[in-house]
């Protein structure tokens, strides 16, 4: 009995320091954006108060109303969901096919492609600037939407086939079979059997390539000149100016830039996991 009531103690106190931890991870992780919540909501003199708070003495809402009039807000987002969704669609157009000729199909040279395909995720778009700018330049598509979705779904292309490739090999290819047997040829397997299966890690795929192509700064700074096609990452620089920062106002667009994200997260939040497991094979 004493042994029971010892176990029963040791699975409640682990319990205790497992939620302390999380706990604690998560105030960690959170504070940030707590203190950008709380300085949305400031005005410029308690900002700059030498006796400021974290927390402000009169909540100015007014701040996430101001923002809109001062910068073209709408515009803004708008440009980063078109650049953001235009980059997805053509990195899953383009990534689906060629992971799954990668998972069922084998050809001299797999190997190497798919060595080539993670040697390709070590370069950081700054890193590749100055070609990109050149490239983009004599394409004539320095200063417009569709570089910018263009840039995006290739620097997303090689995540999407890798992790899309995962996926796949970790389906069973019978029942693609079993789909032939049938009447189906090998793309109508594909789109009935294989796709339908595999939704949770194309679902998985698809929130990185947005939430990647809309956080992306430095490749939309150097191309992007126009303010009205500016996308939301780059057109909340407006609050940055040469003699003053506009602290309430850059974090008050900074909020509503994390929201799409925040509101895409919550509502495909049942696929997420069974997405990144279903990627995790050996292959």
């Amino acid at each position: 009995m004493n042994d029971n009531i010892r176990v029963n103690w040791q699975k409640l106190l682990l319990r205790i320091l497992l939620y302390f931890v999380v706990a604690v991870i998560c105030v960690v992780i959170l504070y940030p954006y707590f203190v950008m919540l709380c300085t949305a909501l400031k005005s410029r003199a308690e900002i700059f108060s030498i006796n400021g708070t974290v927390l402000p003495l009169n909540a100015l809402w007014s701040n996430f109303v101001d923002i809109w009039k001062k910068a073209p807000m709408a515009q803004y987002m708008l440009n980063s969901i078109i650049i953001a969704g235009g980059s997805t669609a053509i990195a899953m157009v383009c990534g689906i096919p060629a992971a799954y000729a990668l998972a069922r199909m084998k050809f001299k040279g797999q190997t190497a492609f798919l060595g080539f395909i993670i040697v390709s995720q070590m370069f950081a778009p700054v890193v590749l600037l100055i070609g990109i700018y050149k490239v983009m330049q004599v394409m004539n598509l320095t200063n417009s939407l569709l570089g910018l979705i263009f840039i995006n779904a290739a620097f997303n292309q090689a995540f999407t086939i890798w992790l899309l490739r995962g996926t796949f090999m970790s389906i069973s290819a019978e029942m693609e079979q079993a789909a032939t047997i049938d009447g189906c040829n090998r793309i109508q397997a594909m789109m009935k059997i294989l796709l339908p299966v595999a939704a949770p890690g194309i679902v998985t795929t698809l929130i990185f390539i947005f939430i990647n192509a809309w956080n992306e700064y430095t490749v939309a700074l150097c191309l992007i000149s126009t303010d009205t096609i500016k996308p939301l990452t780059v057109g909340i620089n407006i609050f940055n100016g040469y003699n003053m920062i506009e602290w309430q106002y850059l974090f008050a667009a900074s909020i509503f830039a994390i929201i799409p994200v925040v509101i895409l997260f919550m509502s495909i939040e049942k696929n997420l996991t069974a997405g990144l497991t279903a990627g995790g094979v050996k292959g």
